[in-house]
């Protein structure tokens, strides 16, 4: 009876599913219903994704559910628009959903550094580089387990944008649990596999994204190649959910060099480069410092400059050597 039992236990509990609690329990803070909540989120992240781009039927219910949540608090709220959104729920006691899911715009380089850790890390609360309430640790447990998964946001839209398997799940518990429950649509991958995926992906225009998520044990799982015709949570961003931290740079271009060919226009994501008197100009507030434009620029005219006013950067190797 005791093996039939336990036979049953395997077949019905996947082991991935119960490291992913077990790594539940061993974090501060995280309840029950952020387990439960993690686990939607990455047994059905198809749905979840559709549901929150507004794509599937269900998403209705969810905004009728929201709306009569906010109807029901009677605090009225005055935002400032120059203040960060974290800033503002911090002032007001208001979670809102871009605290708990949320990404770090990276370069190509950091995005590199991030599939390429060979050492378990754990660094936490790193609220100079991520301004949010919720999800700010970098907790790698096995780094070096690497999957490349289809993206959810691609698949949700009828002519996405190719390849799609180019989400990258990093780390334990998470590769199992989607390898595990999701064979037909993600691949184990090698570190330098994933470094291949970044660079295609940086040469097609593509920005990379670190996600962060509250329900994904509070900390870092993955990154994201995302362009602004299929991604949820640019277009979020772009209509004033600030889902996406600035990468702590901003674009700077050398007048001297450029010749005003619009490449730079054409690649940028976030609509923050136009054509003035035969240069291109960049709009500091809507730059992201992802660098894409950078590395497009044929006349190397643009760069990555540090701007303290953007945050701090994700940088792995800069982190490290902060905490050693």
């Amino acid at each position: 009876m005791n093996i039939q039992l336990k036979n049953l236990h395997k077949r019905v509990i996947n082991q991935s599913t119960i490291e992913f609690f077990r790594s539940g329990i061993d974090t501060p803070g995280y309840r029950l219903r952020d387990f439960i909540h993690g686990y939607v989120y990455v047994r059905w992240p198809y749905l979840y994704i559709n549901i929150g781009k507004g794509d599937h039927w269900l998403a209705r219910l969810y905004l009728s559910m929201r709306e009569i949540i906010q109807k029901s608090d009677q605090e009225p709220h005055t935002y400032d628009a120059q203040l960060p959104r974290s800033a503002i729920d911090a002032n007001t006691s208001t979670h809102t959903f871009a605290d708990g899911y949320h990404g770090k715009v990276v370069p190509l380089e950091s995005a590199k550094q991030l599939v390429m850790v060979n050492e378990n890390i754990e660094i936490r609360n790193l609220e100079k580089v991520l301004p949010y309430t919720h999800a700010r640790d970098l907790i790698m447990q096995n780094p070096d387990h690497l999957v490349a998964l289809e993206c959810p946001c691609r698949t949700s839209v009828k002519n996405p944008c190719l390849p799609l398997d180019v989400c990258l799940i990093v780390g334990e518990p998470f590769a199992s649990f989607i390898l595990d429950h999701h064979r037909q649509r993600a691949r184990p991958i090698t570190p330098s596999e994933a470094v291949d995926i970044l660079s295609s992906e940086d040469q097609r225009g593509h920005v990379h994204h670190a996600f962060f998520k509250d329900a994904m044990l509070g900390r870092f799982y993955a990154i994201c190649n995302c362009c602004s015709c299929c991604c949820g949570a640019m277009n979020a961003h772009q209509r004033g959910t600030p889902m996406l931290a600035p990468s702590g740079y901003t674009c700077t271009v050398d007048e001297v060099l450029c010749i005003g060919c619009g490449s730079c226009q054409e690649v940028c994501q976030f609509s923050a480069i136009q054509q003035e008197n035969g240069t291109s100009i960049v709009d500091d507030q809507l730059c992201m410092g992802c660098g894409v434009c950078v590395n497009q620029c044929e006349q190397s005219a643009l760069s990555l400059l540090r701007d303290p006013n953007r945050g701090d950067p994700l940088e792995i190797e800069h982190l490290l050597a902060m905490v050693k």
